[in-house]
């Protein structure tokens, strides 16, 4: 039976002994059936020897992992909660139910609400809110430019003393070159990312699928390849100009996984991120005009599916993230052209990352490298390892426990996803936040 409940974010001291589980620690190597200690809101011991003797803390609660996988904490750096101003479609607490029902412990929330996240009382209010109604951790990105007009900056260093972990314009990219230099350059001095939709809409502009033959047998615009490559190739150069940290938001070209590699070979500070549905799903997803397979960047093609598995695969890509994206029916189950970009994506994202695994295609621990201490490492995050001290937020997984996708029990708000009735393997059995188990399946 599901059980949720929402953390108390109290350190009362509580003692949790989590045994015969099967510890991972993608960062370390740790890969080792062993045991590990929380009090309050920490980690406080683990190891392969840890509680070998079968004696426990006198009054810890004690948690039979059955021989599952115990990992830190699963992030997503990339999720669209809609909390303030379109709550029909997700609210802070029930994309953060979503998350946990994910393993996921910690999310990044893009600035695009209305209003904007573009000073600090709409990030306090955010604030407010995630600690009032939230399961997980929630770390909020702000605005690069005021009302994401791409004309002029926000208030960057108010807004990164009041809480936000970096800066993005998400869906709407900076397509100002001196705007994005001057942004790159105040990152540097602030000590956070600076995070690119990367889309030339000179290139794009009334595109609503990956430009190829699909696109032609339906008759839509499509998107081309080098509406992405362009602008990383650009912002690669003002991030090696202003020796600032660039990050590439939801990466889905062949072309741009390339630059991004290059990048990296000449020192730059740039990061990448990928979604599952881009190394999952092509754009034959489309065929029959399937608005729930519609987003941006779109599914690409099969050339480009691949790239993005070896650059997983090779480390060019840091970090899995879900871009979910919570859209009501009104909205999808219009003709394509009028169609909402964007699926849900943060209860699927384990499972279809793992078939990674399984298809012997990737590592497991570098699957759960991109999803726990490199994303916490693209937004600075104290989380994503298991280290005495650290945060006690950890997921328990079952990988090879068989389950199919139905968007009739995803726990958001919104049902938007190209994945019903899909049949795959891998889950979170319990999700831990602060100490506190907020999702047990």
């Amino acid at each position: 039976m599901t059980t949720f409940q929402k953390p108390t974010r109290k350190n009362d001291g509580q003692r949790v002994a989590y045994v015969n589980a099967r510890l991972i620690d993608p960062e370390s190597g740790l890969d080792a059936k062993g045991a590990l200690l929380t009090e309050g809101n920490a980690i406080v011991d683990f190891g392969e020897r840890l509680f070998n003797d079968g004696k426990t803390p006198e009054g810890a609660e004690v948690v039979d992992c059955g021989g599952h996988a115990l990992a830190p904490g699963l992030l997503d750096i990339q999720v669209h909660f809609r909390e303030p101003g379109q709550e029909y479609k997700e609210t802070i607490e029930t994309g953060s139910k979503a998350a946990a029902a994910g393993g996921v412990t910690t999310v990044a929330t893009m600035p695009n609400t209305k209003p904007v996240v573009d000073d600090i009382t709409v990030l306090a209010f955010l604030q407010k809110r995630a600690a009032e109604t939230s399961y997980v951790n929630i770390r909020p990105y702000a605005a690069i430019t005021k009302g994401q007009k791409g004309e002029a900056l926000t208030e960057m260093a108010m807004l990164v003393e009041a809480g936000a972990c970096g800066f993005t314009d998400d869906g709407l990219p900076v397509m100002n070159a001196q705007i994005m230099r001057q942004a790159l350059t105040l990152g540097k001095a602030l000590g956070v990312p600076i995070a690119q939709h990367a889309e030339d809409h000179n290139l794009s502009c009334g595109g609503c699928m990956n430009e190829g033959w699909v696109a032609t047998k339906l008759g839509l615009k499509g998107i081309p390849n080098v509406s992405e490559a362009v602008i990383v190739a650009r912002d690669i150069l003002l991030a090696e100009l202003t020796g600032a940290h660039y990050h590439v938001l939801h990466i889905s070209t062949k072309e741009a996984v390339e630059l991004v590699r290059w990048g990296k070979a000449k020192g730059v500070n740039v990061t990448a991120e990928v979604a599952p549905h881009h190394f999952t799903l092509t754009d034959e997803a489309v065929m029959e005009y399937r608005t729930f397979s519609k987003m941006n960047p779109p599914l690409r093609a099969e050339k480009d599916r691949l790239a993005l598995i070896e650059g997983l695969r090779d480390g060019t890509i840091d970090a899995i993230a879900t871009d979910h994206a919570p859209h009501d029916s009104e909205t999808k189950r219009v003709p394509m052209d009028a169609a909402s970009f964007g699926i849900v994506g943060l209860e699927t994202m384990l499972s279809l990352s793992l078939s990674l695994v399984h298809q012997g295609l990737v590592p497991l621990r570098d699957v759960l490298a991109s999803m726990t201490y490199k994303a916490a490492d693209v937004i600075h995050a104290n989380a994503g390892r298991l280290k005495i001290g650290a945060p006690a937020d950890l997921v328990l997984i079952d990988l090879n426990h068989d389950w199919t996708v139905t968007n009739d029990t995803l726990h958001s708000k919104s049902k938007n996803s190209p994945f019903d009735g899909l049949a795959t393997k891998g889950r979170a059995v319990r999700t831990v936040v602060g100490g506190e188990a907020v999702f047990k399946l």
